[in-house]
């Protein structure tokens, strides 16, 4: 009981530590929206009753699933070399832009080049905000709710994505980016009056203005600041600078403990994006669709984005309780059995008559997207930046951020394939190796990181 009440994110010293992840995930929902949206318009565009004056195809269909993978890794190489020069409120503040004009090119669009447009900026965001969020949040969020706070992000992502599915199912194509482009104006207002992180003034020996910082997040008024606190935080960021007096070099990427971090930090990303999570996200009806399931594919998309959620609130309540290790393992090696299970009834049901059991598709998919979040889907960025040590973190963050990306576009691109060449069992085997081999790895070599001192290496 004592566990769970240090843990809760309620308690007063934390109070605006809470208010200010809420307010930066406003654009994580938004973005969450921005993925949902295309799911449901797919099907609409690719109707006789489409919305739009041209038609698309199913190599256009995979550009437009892919295309978020490359905006990603625009906003992930741009995010890392802004990070540590312009600080991260200003990185975290510039996101509203790019958000905004996504829905601009939507409802703008007479050709499927503003859609791709649309989906690479949606990728930028999201590839932008995956490196800024939780390393922002990491700086003010006290160790004993950092792994709650950080989880919040992909609660918001995964609201958003509900949102998108819900709204672009039921709202006319036009309308939805009217309600779109609240989020980036409600974003930008919002977050103009967070303070920069007390850690990154600190390194730019910025006391005064950290010290205010300081309290802001820990919710201590002017006057009140507990001197020893700020003073052991001071110390750690003046040892960590005197021990790395040397500005940043390639050596530092290849010491040993980084080499460590980045393994484990491409297993991770590989191990998300090449058991499919994302594709079954994006393409969730189509997904239905090849199944053969006989519930309307709409409705058992939005009950996915309901899994979603419940899911990372799962993790959420445990991941400062029970560690980040042991979600990470139950959640690959259940995606990987539910996707084994979910290939073998496609497998069956297009031999036997399994009409019977037309439930099953949307049983295993909740089973693995629940699995799923609460593990490695919500937990990646988490356990990435905890992994690298703390003079290296921002750019090793974004140049493994990159390398997901990078996968991103290459499993969104070949999915809609996979799903019309091979077929759904074989893709979702194909998925199933993936998370399975990913669990092997994970338990092999997978440290713990919950209490990691963000500071100290």
């Amino acid at each position: 009981m004592a566990k769970i009440f240090q843990n809760s994110l309620l308690q007063s010293k934390t109070r605006y530590q809470l208010l200010a992840t809420v307010i930066v995930n406003i654009i994580t929902f938004g973005h969450g929206f921005g993925v949902g949206w295309l799911s449901p318009t797919l099907a609409k565009i690719q109707s006789p009753d489409s919305p739009l004056d041209f038609a698309v195809n199913i190599d256009e269909i995979s550009w437009l699933g892919s295309m978020i993978g490359i905006g990603g890794m625009a906003g992930n190489l741009t995010i890392g070399l802004l990070l540590e020069r312009i600080g991260r409120k200003l990185c975290i503040y510039m996101l509203a832009g790019p958000y905004a004009c996504l829905w601009i090119l939507i409802y703008c669009a007479s050709h499927v080049g503003y859609l791709y447009a649309a989906r690479f900026l949606c990728g930028f965001t999201g590839g932008a905000l995956f490196v800024a969020l939780p390393i922002f949040i990491s700086e003010v969020a006290d160790s004993n709710i950092r792994g709650a706070l950080s989880s919040l992000i992909m609660v918001y992502f995964n609201f958003g994505v509900l949102a998108g599915y819900i709204f672009c199912t039921y709202l006319p194509y036009h309308i939805v980016p009217f309600f779109g482009i609240l989020l980036p104006v409600t974003y930008f207002v919002a977050s103009l009056f967070l303070p920069e992180t007390p850690t990154y003034l600190l390194k730019r020996s910025k006391v005064n203005a950290a010290d205010k910082s300081f309290r802001f997040y820990t919710n201590q008024p002017e006057g009140t600041t507990s001197k020893a606190q700020f003073e052991d935080l001071q110390s750690a960021i003046l040892l960590q600078q005197s021990q790395h007096t040397a500005p940043l070099s390639y050596r530092d990427l290849i010491t040993k403990p980084a080499l460590k971090a980045f393994g484990g930090a491409a297993v991770l990303c590989a191990g998300l994006r090449f058991s499919n999570i994302s594709s079954f996200i994006t393409y969730t009806s189509d997904i239905f669709a090849a199944s053969g399931s006989v519930l309307d594919v709409n409705t058992c998309t939005i009950i996915i984005g309901v899994v979603q959620i419940v899911g990372v609130y799962t993790s959420t309540m445990f991941v400062d309780i029970v560690g980040r290790r042991l979600l990470m393992l139950l959640s690959t090696m259940g995606v990987g059995l539910g996707c084994i299970a979910f290939g073998c009834y496609t497998y069956f049901a297009g031999i036997y008559d399994l009409s019977q059991f037309n439930w099953l598709p949307l049983m295993l998919m909740i089973l693995i997207i629940y699995l799923a979040n609460i593990g490695i889907n919500s937990l990646f960025s988490l356990v990435m930046v905890e992994l690298f040590p703390a003079k290296i973190r921002s750019l090793a963050t974004s140049m493994s951020m990159i390398w997901l990306s990078l996968m991103a576009f290459c499993t969104l691109k070949l999915f809609p394939h996979l799903l019309h060449d091979w077929g759904i069992s074989v893709t979702m085997w194909l998925s199933a190796i993936w998370s399975l081999l990913t669990f092997i790895y994970f338990l092999l070599f997978l440290p713990e990181t919950n209490g990691k001192s963000m500071i100290e290496d």
